[in-house]
């Protein structure tokens, strides 16, 4: 899905709406433990619920790949019925070089078919270029994360005055793509962010 057509569907549903399926076995509603896909069937139930409300849906992928080849056949399952009315992203996280990476955007975006991949872009530019080189799909860098140790790395200073690492990793890696096939995480509880991030990527 690209740019346009993305944003005709946040216009259209008058919405940005991202409905995580990060489906817990441990914690899925007992009716479902009885099908052949408890996932599969728990997600089709979600999905069928918030379909004209949202305009995207992300399986996190360790809730699947813990499963091994049942995991991976459910999420398949998923983006499959899911289909192309909505913006699809692989919360997978991955983060490596060379052909490893190669093969990871192949993985996401030719075999299973998703719009977009999360990425962590800590081992730098030939971790994330293999996955700018489809057309129509989404590298989603990790710039700023929500969790209690973001403020390990992500929060300092590179030097005395100086730009925070986020900040770095913003503007670093959005010269590296363009508006079109790069997004960014930002941990939605730090709204407060928002505004000095906007004017370092104010059109991702």
């Amino acid at each position: 899905m690209n740019r346009s057509e993305l944003i005709e569907k946040i216009r259209e549903r008058r919405s940005f709406l991202c409905v995580g399926l990060d489906t817990d076995l441990a914690k899925v509603p007992a009716k479902f433990l009885r099908a052949e896909d408890p996932v599969f069937e728990f997600n089709k139930a979600v999905i069928d619920a918030t379909r004209d409300y949202c305009v995207a849906y992300k399986p996190n992928l360790a809730f699947y790949e813990c499963l091994g080849k049942k995991g991976w056949e459910s999420f398949e399952k998923t983006i499959e019925y899911i289909g192309n009315s909505h913006f699809t992203i692989a919360d997978a996280k991955r983060g490596d070089i060379g052909n490893t990476s190669s093969y990871y955007a192949k993985t996401f975006f030719e075999v299973m078919g998703c719009d977009s991949v999360t990425i962590a872009p800590y081992m730098g530019r030939d971790s994330v270029e293999p996955f700018l080189k489809f057309d129509g799909k989404w590298a989603i860098v990790l710039a700023l994360t929500s969790n209690e140790g973001a403020f390990d790395f992500q929060f300092q200073q590179l030097g005395l005055g100086e730009e925070r690492l986020f900040e770095k990793v913003l503007k670093k890696t959005a010269s590296w793509g363009n508006d079109g096939n790069l997004m960014f995480v930002v941990g939605a509880t730090r709204p407060e962010m928002l505004t000095d991030i906007r004017k370092i990527v104010p059109d991702h």
